[in-house]
């Protein structure tokens, strides 16, 4: 039963942050213009850091609220692997899959609410080299998101602040890195989204 809650609280957690996350750019694009910041060169990258942090902060106590709920498949799979939490193959088999239906249930959504003069700033993970390097540069930045994540949450600082925020500037270290690549999702279940957003 408790694999059951696990997969259910992992199936709404990825509907809520892939629905929310999918607005990053947007957000970040409003907040230079509001603020007059569209000629500085650090002012979307620390805007989307700044909202990257802010929801990743909300997304921690959410999670714990939901019985430790997560969103990506990687971050499950390297704690169960390091021994943190108390998954098992069973509640693994379930998580995985509830996490990839959260994502395209939170990519349709998203298709549903967003606003048609916006949705050309909706976008996942696209593949502009050829294969083999997109799955290359993917493999590598995924490995440094969830080592880093693994070494934040157990080795780094207790406070959930500091937490999320090494947190959201590690994400937006690894995606501007891996922009040229693949825009990097970092995340399995949150392909769904490109190919949702490609009809």
């Amino acid at each position: 039963m408790r694999a059951v809650k696990a997969a259910m609280g992992d199936a709404v957690f990825t509907v809520m942050w892939v629905f929310v996350s999918s607005m990053f750019g947007l957000f970040t694009n409003l907040i230079v213009t509001a603020l007059g910041l569209q000629t500085l060169v650090w002012a979307p990258v620390l805007a989307n850091t700044s909202l990257i942090f802010t929801f990743v902060f909300l997304f921690n106590f959410l999670g714990e609220f939901l019985g430790g709920a997560t969103f990506n498949p990687t971050g499950t799979a390297s704690f169960y692997a390091a021994g943190v939490g108390g998954d098992s193959l069973l509640s693994m088999a379930l998580r995985f899959p509830a996490q990839a239906a959260g994502s395209v249930g939170g990519a349709l959504a998203i298709l549903e609410v967003m606003p048609a003069q916006y949705k050309h700033m909706l976008g996942g993970p696209t593949l502009q080299v050829d294969l083999q390097t997109g799955g290359l540069a993917e493999g590598v930045l995924t490995f440094l998101m969830t080592f880093a994540v693994l070494v934040i949450i157990l080795k780094g600082p207790r406070s959930a602040l500091l937490q999320a925020w090494f947190l959201a500037t590690v994400t937006v270290t690894l995606v501007s890195a891996g922009s040229a690549y693949t825009g990097p999702s970092m995340n399995p279940a949150y392909v769904s989204i490109s190919y949702f957003l490609a009809f």
